[in-house]
């Protein structure tokens, strides 16, 4: 399976979820973190775009996933988490062209 360019670009990055109480800001186990899309693409076991997502540490990863019943923060502090991860991933990929805005 041939991994691309926003699933690599997670490898060793510092967790953009932060989530306080959660986070292990272990960079061994960031991965890019796939966010719920409203178009319909991430849903019913689909994934949203790669560029829907975040780099999430495994703790920050289980929250935002809700996995094992984690339910370390309310469902708006979840929102709030993930839309400012997502910017921060957008940013770091913007800063290295991953990324590119088109005028």
């Amino acid at each position: 399976m041939k991994i691309n360019k926003f699933t690599k670009s997670a490898r060793r990055q510092q967790c953009t979820f932060q989530i306080p109480n959660v986070c292990t800001h272990d960079v061994s186990t960031t991965v890019l973190c796939h966010l719920p899309d409203e178009s319909g693409t991430g849903h019913m076991g689909g994934k949203s775009p790669d560029w829907i997502a975040a780099f999430g540490c495994s703790k920050c990863h289980d929250v935002i996933d809700r996995r094992n019943n984690t339910r370390a923060v309310a469902e708006e502090d979840r929102e709030f988490y993930m839309r400012r991860a997502m910017i921060r991933t957008w940013r770091i990929w913007i800063e290295t062209g991953l990324l590119k805005i088109a005028n």
